[in-house]
């Protein structure tokens, strides 16, 4: 198994995080398909955007030997998941810029994914982070959660490795991140993923020796029917 149970785990989506270009506070948006409105504060310094995406595959990492590991979020994976109290920071560590437990964090799975929207008007930090994402140096997020059922395919001759996580049991913080992704995220993913090289890197290992062993025992054989 890839990844250890009830471990926390980084993602980071190549959804951007942005601010909507709202001529009123409360004007609907169509970002990314969805249906319905979404800017769910009356606030100046709003941004929105999604923390991840479901049925859509992404790459976590490709090792050495051409191996694709592939992540899907099943459409299903956080129902039931405890959402009671996720925060709002920057790569997952220090100031807390919102909290769902004040209302000035908002997410809501739906068909697309799980969308976020957070109001940073509250302090003067916030507001500061709020001008770092208007101004396009904070431009993507990342979420932290704890997959509780996992299924995995292992398909060889095209040398992927899918993950699909079926179920979250909870969700810690969702988080702006710098571009390229926060290290955390890159080491989280190799981390998931280390476990199943070395497991299959260890099948292959031993498939080669009993092949070997096949061949050995062939041979024997042919030569003992030569005498």
């Amino acid at each position: 198994m890839p990844a250890k149970p009830n471990e926390r785990q980084y993602r980071m989506m190549s959804a951007p995080l942005f601010v909507p270009d709202h001529d009123e506070p409360d004007e609907p948006d169509d970002f990314l398909g969805a249906e319905e409105p979404r800017n769910r504060f009356n606030s100046q310094f709003y941004v929105e955007g999604y923390a991840t995406t479901f049925e859509d595959p992404y790459t976590l990492f490709e090792d050495s030997d051409g191996w694709k590991y592939v992540e899907i979020i099943d459409r299903h994976a956080l129902d039931g998941a405890d959402m009671s109290d996720v925060i709002f920071q920057y790569d997952h560590e220090g100031r807390v810029y919102a909290r769902n437990t004040n209302n000035t964090l908002y997410f809501e799975p739906n068909d697309h994914g799980l969308f976020i929207a957070a109001d940073l008007s509250k302090t003067s930090l916030a507001r500061q982070m709020y001008e770092d994402i208007a101004a396009g140096n904070v431009t993507r997020m990342s979420w932290v959660f704890i997959p509780v059922e996992e299924t995995y395919i292992e398909d060889r001759e095209n040398k992927v490795f899918t993950t699909r996580i079926v179920r979250v049991g909870k969700i810690y913080d969702i988080s702006c991140v710098s571009y390229p992704a926060d290290p955390n995220t890159e080491i989280s993913a190799r981390h998931l993923v280390n476990g199943e090289i070395e497991a299959r890197r260890l099948r292959e290992s031993q498939q080669h020796e009993l092949e070997r062993r096949r061949r050995e025992i062939a041979l024997r054989a042919r030569a003992m029917s030569i005498r």
